[in-house]
């Protein structure tokens, strides 16, 4: 992570592939070492920068001012200053970020690991960890980029995932109803042909950094009652205040809160805006072949 963030250090923007082909001389890593792969047949080098520049970029040390782009931080120029031989997980541990991150990719575990003794872990549950981590860091690429489209976007997107939940059914459906005097609702569901059993759905597209309150669920909560509908789903790329989830929690109507990390992460669940990239087969004796022979 070091010799990536020094290779940036000047603040100009650098497209990945250049990363990847200016770092490898300063690493002493030949073309003959770049050919060399990792079972899942991704070149182990540029699986490393990979690796390495999504840590960074977790931790706010990077930033990633356009597609295939990276660039420095004032927060990756200071801690490069404070570090310049040697950044790795416990330097970039400091910042909230970057444990936010990690405890988002962390499996819970029944028996903590105390300082100093070994990982416990089966074989299995470190896949799992794994791909759990691997599959956090799509989740945050992509709110990324959702938090960068159009509202008109976010609102279809919204229902596409919904769908692919199961909402609507084979016998109801989904109607778009954003836009102008669209009366605070952007969306919503039958789940019956007679439309009986209705959902609204809201989608509101903010910055990380801002926080949907109290008051615009109340706003969406009054659209319900003017729909003389109970039940609703409100969706942000962003975060709910504390104040915002009790008054959903508590209301008559029936609201269902996502936000920006948990939209991100049901696109991932349902393949939604990604793709599949690798399989990895874990093996088993099979008992049976033994006992027939």
């Amino acid at each position: 992570m070091a010799p990536v963030l020094e290779l940036l250090a000047d603040g100009q923007e650098l497209r990945l592939q250049d990363v990847r082909d200016r770092l490898a001389p300063k690493l002493g890593i030949s073309e003959e070492d770049r050919q060399e792969r990792i079972n899942s047949g991704t070149p182990r080098f540029d699986n490393r920068v990979h690796w390495a520049i999504t840590y960074l970029y977790q931790a706010g040390l990077l930033q990633r001012p356009r597609r295939g782009v990276v660039q420095i931080t004032d927060r990756g120029v200071e801690v490069l200053k404070a570090n310049p031989e040697r950044v790795d997980n416990e330097v970039l541990d400091q910042f909230e970020e970057f444990r936010a991150f990690k405890s988002r990719t962390r499996p819970a575990r029944s028996t903590p690991t105390s300082p100093g003794v070994e990982d416990q872990s089966t074989p299995q549950e470190k896949i799992s960890s794994a791909i759990d981590e691997a599959n956090e860091v799509v989740a945050a690429e992509i709110l990324e980029r959702v938090q960068q489209a159009d509202f008109v976007f976010l609102e279809r997107l919204v229902l596409r995932v919904l769908a692919a939940m199961g909402y609507g059914g084979p016998t109801g459906s989904i109607r778009h109803l954003g836009g102008p005097g669209d009366g605070g609702v952007d969306g919503v569901i039958r789940q019956d042909p007679l439309g009986l059993d209705e959902i609204y759905v809201q989608a509101k597209r903010f910055a990380t950094h801002r926080t949907i309150g109290r008051p615009e669920i109340q706003a969406f909560v009054g659209a319900l009652h003017g729909a003389q509908a109970d039940r609703g789903i409100f969706v942000t790329t962003s975060t709910f205040t504390a104040d915002a989830t009790e008054y959903a929690e508590r209301v008559n109507a029936r609201v269902v809160l996502i936000d920006g990390p948990a939209l991100a992460r049901l696109m991932v669940q349902h393949n939604i805006g990604v793709q599949d990239q690798q399989r990895y087969v874990l093996k088993r004796v099979d008992e049976d072949f033994f006992e027939e022979l």
